[in-house]
């Protein structure tokens, strides 16, 4: 059986489009990495109880706004 080093190797002699390919195979045959029971309801729940216990957690829209340019410069 190839090792996974071996499988890379024979993988990036493909073309670009059979790579496209491949992962695409790839990455359909994982489950989904952030699946949960209650499709993120607890987090979404605890994150809320957070903020009402502390509102300084939070940002205005403009604040949102403005780290949002910031990372994309």
């Amino acid at each position: 059986m190839a090792t996974v080093a071996e499988l890379e190797k024979l993988a990036l002699n493909l073309s670009e489009r059979q790579r496209a390919v491949l992962a695409a195979h790839l990455l359909r045959s994982l489950p989904p990495v952030l699946h949960d029971e209650d499709e993120g309801i607890a987090e979404a729940v605890a994150r809320d109880t957070e903020f009402e216990t502390n509102p300084d957690l939070g940002m205005s829209l403009p604040q949102l706004k403005q780290e949002i340019e910031r990372r994309r410069d």
